[in-house]
């Protein structure tokens, strides 16, 4: 049955502020097809007492003819009917459980290379990943990928829990030599930190507690490993970054910004920078539900008052004035592409970043992964599933952190505007190297059959040898905006002068 334990003396009070005070780790499993994620999450929840009496009787019954003993843990994770009718996982699953030091968030994703958008989505809020290798097998082109994609996403503790030890007579020669080859592949991401354990998800070997069958190794189990691993010091320690959701405005007397702190802390008095506007304030109160702050933390929604008043609105970020993020048009990011239709170069798409949301342009992919071989590969579009490098042009300019330094100010998500479908997740890496969206040289412009007509030297496509192709924006709104401009400035156009229809 799953349960707490509470003392009698105890009120029920005690217990909720003594669980509010916990920390909550979110971790990820991934590794090979058939590696044993989800009996692995099984048995930690078992073995944890994490489970209820209803659940454990419904799996028990399940578990009949399926070869895997009295229980198949599995199933407390694989809920899907052709999860279990193929014994795979396909979707992502998210179990949560307690224990008297810790909360857990648990995302169980799949291993099959088709389902890689999948693993992407339930990793991209882990602080943990723990990848599973066989130990008959060793490491695995997927178990590769899946460390990659960790080290990708920012994932700075993994776990790499050699399983099925039991089935290779619990041999230290074949844990030894699988860590020094997995050592090796995360040597390129030098902010991992990686943690080694030989366990037996079936048997229970160093699951919760340590196993006897393995002398030899003498580290913590993976729940003792789970338990007393530091979490959050990355958004605690970061710079003051507040991406504003909502202006709450229920009188003239007040006037408030709400949303929730992604990295930081904040206190009245604090100097803040609005962005992107530039203006400079301080913080005057920090408001909540349960009254004043003096302090707040990340993690926490609250709303703010600022001692000015400034124009603000969804979308908007507050930082702090020592430690400002890069603002730029163009960014380099990382994406992965989620949907079945393939990446349009030159498209534009809604992108949207924190809370803000704007237009982009997809104007280049530098190459892309092979999830397999990790080496990059020059293609012209992404396909479902597909990692790649690319450079992204914002109409109008981005405030931003790289994703390695801040997970929610330097990710974002496309949206294809005209089906609303979100095509692709993206982790900024930096902003646009100089000259890659340098200006056009040599532009001229006019209007013909209301239509704005530009022309430029280099050419407005991206794609190769149309570079004497015009730019054509048929859009009245934005002519007539351009003519009011123009007729203010007295500034006539060039270029096709006979086929214009302006005159100043």
């Amino acid at each position: 049955m799953a349960s707490a334990l509470i003392d009698a003396s105890e009120t029920f009070a005690d217990f909720l502020e003594r669980e509010k005070g916990k920390d909550l780790l979110r971790f990820t499993t991934a590794g090979s097809v058939d590696d044993g994620k989800s009996t692995l999450i099984g048995r930690l929840l078992y073995d944890s007492r994490s489970i209820y009496d209803d659940q454990l009787e419904s799996v028990t019954k399940a578990s009949a003819g399926r070869n895997a003993g009295a229980i198949d843990f599995s199933l407390l994770t694989d809920g899907l009917r052709a999860e279990r009718e193929q014994g795979i996982t396909i979707d992502v699953a998210y179990r949560y459980f307690a224990t008297p030091r810790r909360k857990f968030i648990i995302a169980d994703t799949p291993g099959h290379e088709q389902y890689t958008r999948n693993m992407v989505t339930g990793a991209s809020t882990a602080e943990l990943a723990i990848v599973l290798v066989d130990a008959r097998k060793g490491v695995l082109p997927q178990s590769r990928r899946h460390s990659y994609i960790a080290g990708l996403l920012g994932i700075e503790r993994v776990v790499i829990a050699v399983n099925k030890m039991d089935l290779v007579g619990y041999e230290e020669s074949v844990f030894s030599a699988i860590e020094k080859e997995f050592r090796g592949i995360l040597a390129r991401f030098p902010h991992v930190e990686p943690y080694f354990v030989p366990v037996s998800a079936l048997a229970g070997d160093n699951i919760v507690t340590r196993s006897a069958n393995m002398p030899w190794f003498t580290g913590p189990s993976l729940l003792e490993h789970l338990e007393t691993v530091p979490v959050g010091m990355r958004v605690r320690g970061a710079a003051f970054r507040f991406p504003v959701q909502r202006v709450v405005r229920p009188s003239h007397e007040f006037r408030g910004y709400a949303g929730t702190i992604v990295a930081g802390t904040v206190r009245p008095g604090d100097p803040v920078t609005i962005l992107p506007s530039g203006r400079e304030t301080t913080i005057a109160s920090i408001v909540t539900f349960d009254g004043n702050l003096d302090q707040a933390d990340a993690g926490q929604a609250v709303t703010l008052t600022l001692s000015q008043e400034i124009d603000l609105s969804r979308g908007d970020l507050i930082v702090s004035s020592q430690g400002l993020p890069l603002k730029s048009h163009g960014v380099k990011a990382t994406l992965v592409w989620l949907n079945e239709k393939a990446a349009d170069l030159g498209k534009r798409y809604r992108i949207k970043n924190a809370s803000r949301l704007d237009w982009v342009t997809l104007r280049h992919i530098d190459f892309r992964l092979n999830i397999n071989t990790l080496e990059q590969e020059a293609i012209p579009t992404l396909e479902m599933n597909a990692i790649g490098q690319v450079t992204l042009e914002t109409a109008r300019i981005l405030c931003f952190d790289r994703y390695i330094e801040n997970r929610s100010t330097g990710s974002f998500i496309l949206i294809d505007p005209a089906t609303n479908a979100t095509v692709a997740a993206g982790m900024i890496t930096d902003a646009a190297e100089t000259g890659s969206l340098a200006p056009l040289a040599g532009i001229s412009w006019y209007v013909k059959d209301g239509a704005l007509v530009l022309t430029s030297e280099q050419g407005f496509s991206t794609k190769p040898g149309s570079s004497d192709e015009p730019l054509v924006i048929e859009d009245p709104e934005a002519l007539e905006a351009l003519r009011h401009i123009l007729r203010r400035l007295r500034v006539a156009p060039f270029g096709s002068a006979g086929e214009s229809d302006f005159e100043i």
